[in-house]
């Protein structure tokens, strides 16, 4: 039979999963977008391969235990240097705006070509304005609840993040999902509750951090909403939580990372490789900044942030702050930048405590998300970085704080940007992705964590898979726990894409070496959905990517 791959969505779409037989039923060539493989499928091969439930669903049976001894984990994280588990992120729109599971099917037999390929698990973003969308305390995990036992039945691992940001408007966004309508409605009534510029334009991707302790959504502070939220998850998913779902990643800003929203997208505000803005001046923030200069008798220093910072799409060299020699290498630069850079970390803290508090001794472990923002990182004064929270310059180490205060909550510290090379950017943006990725696998070795990686974008090359492989490795610094792969889309299951990943992760799982499959390697995935067939109608079937 053929298998034809259509590109309309981000999962395979089986037409009809009461079609699916074993192997036993049939052998022929199998076909990946209209090309064919020179191999012969055989059943007294495939039937090693895949065993297919009877009840519609996909199960994995024989040489489970093959797989489960090769790519099995201790706890999320494996301590075993001679292995990094790889993850897959799911679709972002993974949940329909209903709270539903989309497309249960299609992700059902995306899932076993996942577990076929040697995937450890599989992250999914818990949107705080989906679950909690209709009223305060009122939460649906009914969705999630779907894909949880979903993947417990593949006998996958689950990364569950916290998202407390809205999706849309970043890089890689392909859907909306707002903030709860109840939290907007307090928004529109104090809009100084979300992130605000320089010159007053309002980030509505997250609450300020600036009213962290404020009761200011509906006699909840933003730190009690998010505890409660992730209680809620505790109770209702704690019989899968250190089994199923192995790790519990706490959003704590745009992105889910920790950060301000320095850079947004959205309307063309922000383009590559600009500076970006503080992101201060709402009046939370505003009175914090006043406070901490009247403090060491600077009032000054306290009317607002720097007035010679920039806009978002210039150069560090086109300010009087950021400039070589600019104004952030003042006393009045360090003692704002300290300030900024302190209230981000303070955020964190908060929030990780609160959910150190309610998952410790779950057997999940927690992480934390730390943007890789390599443009600027060659200057001086790193201006992208600084806008973003991180203080961290050519004298000023800004992700060392990060990492002990990850240390002291017992967080595995999740940096993006591990598939970028120097040699790939723009020589005017000043970039260093490779660099940034050796000094925090340096500070998180120093402060003793694990250090956990993703791709900042979406890359199928082998390239790009050459390039995490080697960052894995510890000759310098922290090596990696483990890395989750963004993200499952219809381009990943193209066959070359999908060759490529197969490699990868039998190479993440092979002491980093990289292993090539061979055209007829039957143990590996090349047979990613199984056989399709429909017994009424024909012997061939088609699978579509979603």
């Amino acid at each position: 039979m053929t298998l034809t791959l259509h590109s309309s969505t981000s999962f395979i779409n089986l037409n009809d999963t009461k079609s699916i037989k074993t192997p036993d039923d049939f052998s022929g060539t199998v076909c990946f977008t209209q090309i064919k493989l020179s191999c012969r499928l055989r059943a007294k091969h495939a039937i090693q391969e895949v065993q297919l439930s009877h009840d519609n669903n996909f199960m994995m049976k024989s040489r489970s235990d093959k797989w489960e001894k090769l790519h099995a984990i201790s706890g999320p994280h494996s301590s075993n240097v001679a292995k990094v588990p790889v993850f897959v992120m799911l679709p972002l729109d993974t949940m329909t705006l209903g709270g539903n599971l989309n497309k249960p099917r299609a992700m059902n037999a995306s899932l076993m070509a996942l577990k076929s390929a040697g995937v450890e698990g599989v992250m999914v973003d818990a949107w705080w304005g989906l679950v909690e969308k209709d009223a305060p305390l009122k939460y649906k995990w009914e969705g999630y609840a779907e894909l949880v036992q979903m993947v417990q039945k593949h006998g996958l691992k689950l990364q569950v993040v916290m998202s407390f940001h809205q999706c849309g408007g970043n890089v890689g966004d392909s859907c909306s999902i707002p903030l709860p309508p109840w939290v907007l409605e307090e928004i529109s009534k104090n809009p100084d509750l979300v992130y605000t510029d320089r010159s007053g334009r309002r980030n509505p991707e997250y609450i300020s951090l600036g009213c962290d302790s404020i009761p200011v959504l509906r006699g909840r502070t933003p730190i009690q909403v998010y505890t409660d939220y992730m209680r809620s998850f505790q109770n209702r998913f704690k019989d899968y939580l250190g089994e199923t779902i192995v790790e519990i990643q706490v959003g704590m800003g745009p992105c889910g990372e920790l950060r301000y929203p320095a850079y947004p997208e959205s309307n063309g505000t922000w383009r590559f490789p600009g500076i970006g803005e503080f992101q201060c001046y709402d009046k939370y923030m505003k009175a914090s900044l006043e406070a901490a200069a009247e403090a060491i008798g600077k009032r000054d220093w306290g009317r607002g942030g720097p007035h010679d910072a920039g806009h978002y799409n210039q150069f560090p060299e086109e300010t009087g702050f950021f400039q070589r020699g600019g104004t952030w290498n003042t006393d009045y630069g360090q003692f704002f930048l300290e300030w900024y850079s302190g209230k981000l970390l303070d955020h964190g803290d908060r929030i990780l405590a609160a959910a150190k508090g309610i998952f410790q001794g779950s057997g999940a472990k927690l992480s934390g998300k730390v943007a890789g923002i390599h443009w600027h990182y060659r200057t001086r004064s790193h201006a992208a970085e600084l806008t973003a929270g991180y203080y961290n310059t050519r004298h000023h180490d800004g992700y060392l704080p990060v990492a002990r205060m990850f240390s002291k909550q017992g967080v595995v510290f999740n940096f993006t940007c591990m598939e970028m090379r120097d040699q790939e950017q723009p020589e005017s943006a000043n970039c260093s992705p490779e660099g940034l990725v050796r000094q925090v696998k340096m500070v998180t070795r120093t402060a003793g964590i694990e250090l956990a990686g993703e791709n900042a974008l979406e890359r199928y090359d082998a390239g790009a898979y050459a390039q995490v492989l080697a960052t894995s490795r510890s000759e310098s610094g922290n090596q990696l726990a483990a890395f989750t792969y963004l993200r499952m889309n219809k381009k990943l299951f193209e066959r070359s894409n999908w060759r490529h990943l197969v490699e990868f992760v039998k190479s993440m799982s092979e002491q980093g070496q990289n292993k090539r499959l061979a055209e007829c390697d039957s143990r590996g995935t090349d047979l990613y959905v199984g056989f399709i067939k429909d017994k009424n109608v024909k012997r061939t079937k088609e699978a579509a990517l979603a």
